[in-house]
């Protein structure tokens, strides 16, 4: 497994694209209300990332046919904009990628509309909080697997469970590049493997299940859920590993 070692200006080029999905996710944030369509907050996202001359790196990558994915209620990634229009209580995960000068960035946030339950807000705050405590606690020289492990024992310990058979990723001249980085532990050594080193970029996203971790394809062929089909969460920023440390690139 080859995982590249980005160059400075490298990381300042991925550093440009990932502000432009920020700013994205910021405008669909905003504009996540009562009454707006999937599809309608999709066309925002676009427009917003084609202003900066980049490029919406989702729109038909593997087949996918949006530029934003639009993940709604039980449906925690990958989902696909529709006319369906938001309604109060609904939380929605949106995911963002852009391509801008031959980089990539990609990052994601789950957002309630109008006021949700304290249920929900306890599951967005679940991927967000298992992000950022991610984030904290990468030091060069720590094994990805380490990472998973750790990633799993905070779902777990806030009583949910990560989604199975997605993870996060390297990122750079591709949208998805090695390693791969589950949110959970297969195996019987975390210090086993590839270590994180200075140069590294890559996603993290946890994705959040409420009861069972096993994940299902709706019939669009895109959505993804739970077995279990209650509502999940999904956050996620691109980080590169700078001076034994992991920064945000993904923010404006």
């Amino acid at each position: 497994m080859a995982i590249a070692l980005r160059k400075n200006d490298e990381i300042a080029k991925l550093r440009e694209a990932n502000k432009i999905v920020a700013g994205t996710l910021e405008l669909l944030r905003d504009h996540a209300k009562v009454g707006v369509s999937l599809k309608e907050l999709d066309a925002m996202g676009e427009e917003y990332i084609r202003s900066f001359n980049a490029k919406p790196s989702f729109k038909g990558l593997y087949g996918f046919p949006s530029a934003v994915c639009t993940s709604l209620n039980n449906v925690i990634i990958h989902g696909i904009p529709t006319d369906y229009r938001l309604e109060e209580g609904d939380i929605i995960g949106f995911d963002v990628g852009t391509q801008k000068n031959g980089y990539f960035g990609d990052a994601a946030i789950t957002v309630g509309v109008g006021q949700i339950t304290k249920e929900d807000e306890a599951l967005i705050a679940c991927a967000k909080d298992t992000l950022y405590h991610a984030i904290e606690i990468i030091e060069d020289g720590m094994r990805f697997k380490e990472l998973s492990y750790e990633m799993e024992k905070f779902i777990l310990s806030r009583g949910y469970v990560p989604l199975r058979n997605f993870c996060g990723h390297g990122i750079g001249k591709k949208p998805h590049e090695e390693p791969e980085i589950p949110n959970y532990f297969d195996g019987t050594n975390p210090k086993a493997g590839p270590k994180i080193k200075n140069g590294m970029v890559f996603c993290l996203e946890p994705m959040i299940c409420q009861k069972d971790g096993m994940s299902k394809i709706l019939a669009n062929g895109w959505d993804v859920v739970s077995v279990d089909e209650l509502r999940g969460s999904h956050y996620e920023h691109t980080v590169a590993i700078i001076n034994g440390r992991a920064e945000i690139l993904s923010i404006t």
